[in-house]
């Protein structure tokens, strides 16, 4: 059957994907992209996320050496204000207010570095930082979801080479994780157990999809992907939110990060472009018991480092679709080195 054009049910969103494998065969003569500039200083003096620089909303970077976090200069969600009124649901034309903070972790003063070319220690210190920030942003009363995110790469729409996250915290639950707060409680109401706890169980057994793993997690790239190289992060015991996780979690966290974003550097030897975050179970004084703490990777490339996924067509107005399977990319990503491709030469 997975020779042939089938569609693949995502149980966390209740959406399909479109799987043509054997539409790698056709011929590219569509957009090839030119490859990012790797060969970046340890420090930049125009950069305005290095150590000592000014930003560029005019704010001076601390001489910082580990990781570095402030409120986003251009921060896409502003203040909750007092006595704000929610509009009328009776039109078709509905806006509301949406506060919250965005604010910006710089993972390392080198300007050069990416997370697979960090050490444990330094990644260990970057998840540290994430855990903060959940914790302080969290327990305030007017945040539901903190989503710790990372775009990386100019084709990513990154704005600054530097090596950073973002955190948006809103008072609201997005889109993605009120699709995947539905799915997962519905799943939970009708096993008893968790969706991902059950969905790992599965992949676990099967082994065909998983890319990397150790103690405390696994990568795979699940059954419904949609992106080419796309992955799943998922712990082995059922955590929460990144506060769940203890010191040991973390240095499995850290460990796995890594050997797997290296294998995607390793894949075209080049700097690989990704949306990467955390899907956290809100913090809205509930238990859900329902929702397990995952990571998602999104990465654009699809043949090469100059070859992109693009979403267009029927994947806009019908359903996302792909062209090698799950199955092929995970072994592709799993046959790939753990020594970083600079490191080896």
């Amino acid at each position: 059957m997975f020779d042939r054009s089938h569609r693949r049910l995502n149980p966390l969103t209740g959406e399909y994907v479109l799987v043509s494998p054997h539409r790698t065969q056709r011929p590219w003569q569509g957009k090839v992209e030119r490859e990012a500039g790797e060969d970046r200083p340890a420090y930049d003096p125009a950069c305005y996320l290095c150590p000592g620089n000014a930003r560029a909303g005019g704010h001076q970077n601390p001489a910082y050496t580990g990781t570095f976090v402030f409120g986003n200069d251009f921060a896409a969600l502003t203040p909750k204000e007092s006595g704000s009124k929610v509009p009328s649901r009776k039109s078709l034309l509905v806006a509301e207010p949406e506060s919250g903070e965005c604010r910006v972790l710089c993972f390392s003063p080198r300007h050069d570095l990416s997370l697979p070319e960090m050490s444990l220690p330094e990644l260990e210190a970057v998840l540290d930082a994430w855990t903060s920030e959940t914790r302080a942003l969290s327990a305030r009363e007017d945040i539901v979801c903190v989503q710790v995110f990372e775009n990386k790469g100019e084709l990513m729409g990154c704005s600054n080479p530097h090596p950073h996250s973002q955190i948006w915290a809103t008072e609201h639950l997005p889109n993605e994780s009120l699709k995947e707060l539905h799915h997962q409680r519905a799943h939970f109401a009708k096993a008893g157990h968790p969706l991902l706890m059950d969905l790992l169980a599965e992949e676990l057994k099967a082994g065909e999809r998983i890319v990397v793993e150790n103690e405390g997690f696994v990568a795979l790239v699940p059954f419904w992907a949609a992106w080419p190289f796309e992955t799943l992060v998922l712990p082995r015991r059922p955590l929460r939110t990144l506060l769940d996780l203890d010191a040991r979690d973390r240095l499995l966290l850290a460990d796995l990060i890594k050997r797997l974003t290296t294998r995607y550097d390793n894949l075209f030897d080049t700097s690989f472009p990704y949306s990467m975050g955390f899907h956290q179970a809100p913090f809205d004084g509930d238990a859900h018991p329902e929702w397990i703490l995952h990571m998602h990777f999104y990465p654009p490339l699809l043949r090469s480092a100059k070859v992109r996924k693009f979403m267009v067509g029927f994947e806009m107005l019908g359903m996302p679709g792909r062209d090698i399977t799950p199955e092929v990319a995970a072994a592709r990503l799993r046959e790939m080195p753990e020594i970083h491709y600079k490191a080896a030469r």
